[in-house]
């Protein structure tokens, strides 16, 4: 009887797939990447079509072998890697190293069920040559950036300074960003309010909107008197009441961008992390009498297309479930952006079927939230929009009009399920009394308050991916990463979850302006990424692109190199004397951020963390003091000065406050500045 091999990157792929196939198909995995450049050499021949020189990745030398002993006693192999350019490169690589035949070799899934990959199995093709070059270039493209560029800074700059293609343009609008932040001037402005009832004594408010019929802005409080001054003993008349009915849409099944921007807002995650639990799901995990399966479809992907399957499943299970006022007449479509890959589908449950409450019971709490969110947003894909009854009645006093708005929901539709997150802060819709055309109204009080434009927010993960989507800077697989590294670089760090860059980020940043500045223009390096799109579609040649690009960068690095100065990063004195030596120690930037050193390195090699102290006393112990310090990707957390005796941490900030119930430390919830305790039991502890 035939034996065939299929090969995939993870175990936990390969047990979930083991189990669909039978006794007549052996699964190994490939531990992911088994080839690629050396990291000690540039790896790249120039001179010679920029032929990259791949390697067994160490420590992937007995992997290969495995295989290759599997792959003699097979009758055909097959590779399973992932359906993107990754996958497609490291199933090519596999092909090289294990010496395969080419033909018909290669399967694509986006979902691991058991129909998905007996259907997979029996249509195999081809490896895709496109989608390998795309990756290639991608690559060597990358490889040229980071390891010409980095000696540069290196020599100029700091030692240890990297800078890579597409992570420089992200930590350029961050930025970008900090310095409009630090530009900005307050304008004040005071806002109007008319506290007013109708005949029946309802209360409700409305707001400033016109003076003489033209728009009206009111700058400061002398102004803002002159109005309320002019309201006294006026009537109060409705004049307009409009009454309309409003729909709103739901929001499309997630693609990456968007399933990495809604877990950051509802769940706090990482868009790391987000990726990390989404491979679980997509991997499988046993779920009970259905044994091991893959919960989801595969998560890198920038299409919003649903398969005509899985909209007959949902479909069928909103009307029973909600009925068919919940259900559209047809299904609903959605657009994809500009060069998404059609072929791909959207993240979606794998069957609608299988419920978050169903299946919590097998996952873990970061597995259960995330899928509930999967679940939920593709549920509500598939619904009807809600509507809701809204009303604006325009109020004339004086010279003045004022305007109160109000809605109600009508018809829930798609919100019964799921409502879209967003990064703004939305104002809470009121219901307004019934009014009518040439009501007089009473003025119970007019409020002023005074108001201050606020400058653009730093970004946070879920806008940062959003911004670089828009701006075509990068692709599904690597907005996690990009984040990754420019904190990982100390580029920048997250202060209150948004980001803020380091003084070493900016004049990395002002040193590529002056000297590269197409290599980290924001068009420029969205037309890499259409070029590299081109490639995949068999529409452009990687090395003619490489070629291209590199012929101007090596002039712009000569250059460089000749005419840069060194550029001089002062070390700032503290107070705080050396343990060793006496002398003052300075403030030095690392790879995880600022620390203490010695100014006297190498005679002495001293260094300290450089500790924020907040005037809190440890409860854990008589001497130390609550000081901040930072995680190695740079996010704050609050310990003892006296570390390593005494191990008190906390991720919130604790206050100088003893809780009233239990006398533990209280401490300080970021997400309300609300004081809460710190002991979870207690009846005042964390929500």
């Amino acid at each position: 009887m035939s034996k065939s091999l299929v090969i995939v990157e993870s175990p936990a792929k390969a047990k979930t797939i083991s189990k669909f196939l039978g006794r007549n198909y052996v699964v190994k995995a490939s531990m992911g990447h088994v080839r690629d450049l050396p990291r000690s050499q540039f790896g790249v021949d120039v001179e010679n079509n920029y032929e990259p020189k791949y390697i067994t990745i160490r420590g992937k030398g007995p992997i290969l072998k495995e295989l290759r002993d599997a792959a003699k006693k097979a009758d055909r192999v097959l590779l399973a890697t992932d359906p993107d350019r990754e996958g497609e490169a490291i199933a090519w690589h596999l092909a090289e190293a294990l010496k395969l035949e080419r033909d018909n070799c290669r399967i694509e899934f986006r979902e691991i069920t058991e129909q998905a990959i007996k259907q997979a199995v029996k249509n195999p093709r081809n490896i895709s040559q496109n989608l390998v070059a795309a990756q290639q270039g991608r690559r060597v493209l990358d490889r040229i950036v980071g390891y010409q560029l980095s000696p540069l800074l290196w020599a100029k700059v700091k030692k240890g300074l990297s800078a890579g293609r597409v992570q420089s343009v992200a930590v350029r609008l961050i930025c970008e960003r900090e310095t409009e932040i630090e530009a900005f001037v307050p304008q004040e402005y005071w806002s109007v309010t008319g506290i007013l009832s109708n005949k029946e004594q309802q209360t409700f408010e409305a707001k400033l909107y016109r003076y003489k019929n033209k728009k009206i802005e009111i700058a400061n409080q002398e102004q803002a008197q002159k109005v309320k001054a002019d309201l006294v003993n006026q009537e109060w008349v409705v004049t307009k009441v409009v009454k309309r009915q409003r729909r709103r849409n739901p929001a499309p099944p997630f693609i990456t961008s968007t399933l990495q921007q809604e877990a950051a807002r509802k769940l706090n995650f990482t868009a790391k992390k987000t990726m990390r639990i989404a491979q679980q799901l997509y991997e499988g995990l046993d779920i009970g009498k259905e044994g091991t399966v893959g919960l989801i479809t595969y998560m890198r992907t920038d299409a919003t297309r649903v398969s005509n399957e899985a909209i007959s499943e949902v479909r069928s299970f909103i009307d029973q479930e909600f009925g068919q006022d919940y259900l559209p007449k047809s299904p609903n479509q959605y657009q994809s952006k500009s060069g998404a890959q059609e072929a791909h589908e959207a993240i979606r449950p794998t069957s609608v079927l299988r419920k978050p409450q169903d299946v919590k019971e097998y996952l873990g709490r970061d597995q259960y939230r995330l899928y509930k969110l999967i679940w939920e947003r593709f549920v509500a894909s598939q619904m009807a929009a809600a509507i809701f009854n809204s009303v604006s009645a325009d109020i004339a006093v004086a010279d003045y009009t004022f305007r109160a708005t109000g809605s109600t929901l009508k018809f829930p539709g798609f919100i019964q399920v799921y409502v879209e997150g967003t990064d703004e802060v939305e104002e809470k819709e009121t219901m307004l009394p019934e009014l009518v055309d040439q009501e007089q109204v009473t003025a119970k009080d007019v409020q002023l308050k005074q108001h201050f434009t606020q400058p653009p927010p730093r970004y946070s993960e879920a806008m940062l991916v959003k911004t670089l989507e828009e701006k075509g800077i990068g692709r599904p697989s690597t907005y996690a990463p990009i984040i990754d590294t420019i904190l990982r670089r100390g580029y920048v760090t997250l202060e209150e979850k948004r980001f803020k860059p380091t003084d070493l980020g900016k004049i990395v940043v002002d040193v590529l302006l002056e000297n590269f500045s197409d290599l980290i223009d924001v068009d420029f390096t969205a037309s890499m990424e259409k070029q590299l799109d081109e490639i995949e579609e068999g529409k452009a040649d990687w090395v003619e692109i490489i070629d291209q690009f590199y012929q101007e960068f090596s002039k712009e690095l000569a250059k460089a190199h000749e005419s840069l100065d060194k550029i001089e990063i002062k070390d700032e004195v503290t107070d705080v004397p050396c343990d060793k030596c006496g002398e003052f120690m300075v403030i030095k930037w690392g790879r995880f951020g600022k620390f203490l050193a010695c100014p006297n390195y190498p005679e002495c090699r001293n260094t300290k963390p450089l500790l924020n102290e907040i005037g809190v006393p440890c409860p854990d112990c008589d001497d130390g003091q609550i000081v901040e310090r930072r995680t190695r990707k740079g996010r704050p957390f609050y310990g003892c000065s006296n570390y390593p005796d005494c191990e008190f941490t906390s991720w919130m900030q604790p206050v100088n406050e003893k809780c009233p119930h239990c006398q533990k430390l209280m401490s300080l919830q970021k997400k309300d500045n609300k004081i809460v305790c710190t002991n979870k039991e207690c009846p005042g502890g964390q929500d």
